[in-house]
């Protein structure tokens, strides 16, 4: 029985992008993948991987998609309140990354914004309020 997702994204420099998602105040698990090369961070229970581009493309056996020109994937990740999104919003812009959609309320039932890494990949963070979710 599958039990598990690992998330493996490519970047260009693992000390950046470990230091970028540090500041964002995220923790990183040192049993997992903890080298020059590669590290995963904590989301939930789930680990997030980095791996440096070379090694990535080494096992995902193909060319890496150029995130400046389309967006392959977006990973949404729920936040525990509004105040959490907000200051989510000022840690990205803090350590480098982009907002492309800062907080706002979304179809009277969400409330996030969305950035840009260091690398280019896109996330979007979410308190979703399920009392005011449309039935």
């Amino acid at each position: 029985m599958i039990n598990d997702i690992w998330i493996n994204l490519p970047v260009k420099n693992v000390q950046q992008s470990k230091a970028f998602f540090k500041q964002l105040g995220f923790e990183f698990n040192t049993q997992y993948g903890d080298t020059d090369v590669s590290a995963g961070f904590v989301i939930g229970k789930k680990v997030v991987m980095l791996f440096e581009e070379s090694m990535f493309k080494g096992f995902a056996g193909n060319e890496l998609s150029d995130v400046k020109k389309g967006t392959e994937v977006l990973f949404s990740i729920g936040a525990e309140s509004k105040a959490d999104v907000d200051e989510l919003a000022q840690k990205v812009e803090a350590a480098g990354g982009t907002l492309y959609s800062k907080p706002a309320i979304n179809q009277g039932w969400m409330y996030g914004c969305a950035f840009i890494d260091l690398d280019g990949h896109r996330w979007n963070a979410l308190y979703m309020d399920m009392s005011k979710m449309p039935k």
